[in-house]
């Protein structure tokens, strides 16, 4: 099922990190991460959880499109 709802975060998280939760260190509720860092960092908060997801696939997805 998240396959299907989340296409590009199930695929990015087969090699990269998804973050979620806020964290000292930064601004975001969200963040993907990989070898070479952090490519997407999301808004310091949503209302629901599936806003910060949604965000998070459209972000993932325009990487995948602009770094393969």
């Amino acid at each position: 099922m998240m396959e299907e709802k989340y296409p590009n975060i199930s695929r990015w998280v087969d090699g990269g990190i998804l973050e979620i939760g806020y964290e000292s260190e930064t601004d975001s509720f969200i963040r993907a991460i990989d070898e070479g860092g952090t490519v997407f960092e999301g808004k310091s908060s949503y209302k629901t959880l599936d806003e910060a997801l949604d965000d998070a696939e459209k972000a993932i997805g325009k990487w995948f499109e602009e770094n393969e």
